[in-house]
């Protein structure tokens, strides 16, 4: 084949796959309804079962579900049938996926998980098909055509297969109001977890670590606090330890252009009294909102009684793979 039929072969595979997409819309009907409100309303886990491509496609609505605020997971039917059915409860819902619905190792296992208690919902291209007819609920994902020109390799069934569950598993997700945290209470690990669940107690500098002088102190006092430290900025106390300001390198501009004196000038004439500041158990990734709409590069963090615990910069949210 050449380049070009090649190319004329993949964008007329994603034209049909397009159009099952588009086929699949007026399936989002009252079974869709109803199918929606049973897995919302199951006190159990949302078991999904399929078999050969299908169980493929299974397990990835599985796994979506679960880390959208639906506890399922996936079970294959093979293994169903020796013993895996044992995971089922009366409390489940089952959803069952085959284009055909006809396939003999998902359809007769249903007889046995009617018989456990648990309600069915099945995800095939066949109303009139056995495993639509034996479950509760039926979800049409039918198609006019696969993109495989040979008819047999599903390809547009799948896509629309796939594309039925995250539609499921987003309105669910909008219905139960899952939040940006709850999601990254299931997804812990890389730049997400860190990104939604690190705090500023996690990242700041404490300690001696923390750029900090007291008022009355020298504006040259406060340049070697914030040169020692690197954070370019220093927090400013009064005599009690109470927050009384700030004073960054963007502060340092302002006053040579005022042409202070650094020498004999005290901090208290130079620093931003009415500044930002942060709390410890603020999230990391809300501290980013913060600083990029303040147009700021460092946080002062504060105690209950605006005693500064801690400091932060753009560069250590950096760091900590928040940005």
């Amino acid at each position: 084949m050449t380049a070009e039929q090649f190319t004329k072969t993949a964008l007329n595979v994603i034209d049909i796959e397009k159009q099952a997409i588009d086929e699949i819309t007026q399936y989002i009907d009252e079974s869709f309804v109803e199918a929606c409100q049973a897995v919302f309303d199951c006190q159990g886990r949302t078991i999904v079962i399929g078999m050969g491509k299908s169980g493929h496609i299974g397990n990835k609505i599985a796994a979506t579900l679960a880390s959208t605020g639906t506890p399922a997971f996936f079970v294959h039917p093979g293994e169903a049938s020796h013993g895996d059915l044992g995971m089922i409860t009366k409390d489940d819902v089952v959803l069952l996926i085959s284009n055909s619905g006809e396939t003999s190792e998902v359809v007769n296992i249903i007889p046995v998980i009617k018989r456990i208690g648990a309600k069915t919902i099945a995800m095939t291209g066949n109303p009139t098909s056995s495993m639509a007819n034996l479950s509760d609920i039926h979800l049409c994902i039918a198609v006019s055509k696969e993109a495989c020109p040979l008819g047999l390799a599903p390809t547009a069934s799948t896509t629309a297969t796939l594309v039925m569950g995250d539609a499921l598993a987003v309105a669910l997700l909008e219905a139960r109001g899952f939040t940006a945290d709850d999601f990254a209470l299931s997804h812990p690990g890389g730049s997400l977890g860190r990104r939604l669940l690190l705090t500023l107690d996690d990242i700041m500098h404490q300690g001696e670590q923390m750029p900090i002088i007291e008022t009355g102190k020298l504006i040259k006092d406060a340049l070697f606090e914030i040169s020692s430290k690197g954070l370019g900025m220093t927090a400013i106390v009064d005599e009690q330890g109470i927050l009384a300001g700030i004073f960054t390198d963007g502060d340092l501009r302002r006053i040579i252009e005022q042409k202070l004196d650094l020498h004999s000038a005290k901090i208290d004439d130079a620093m931003t009294v009415k500044c930002t500041t942060a709390k410890a158990d603020m999230l990391a990734a809300e501290a980013l909102n913060i600083m990029e709409n303040k147009r700021i590069n460092g946080l002062i963090v504060v105690d209950e009684t605006n005693r500064p615990i801690g400091a932060l910069n753009m560069q250590d949210l950096l760091k900590a793979g928040v940005i």
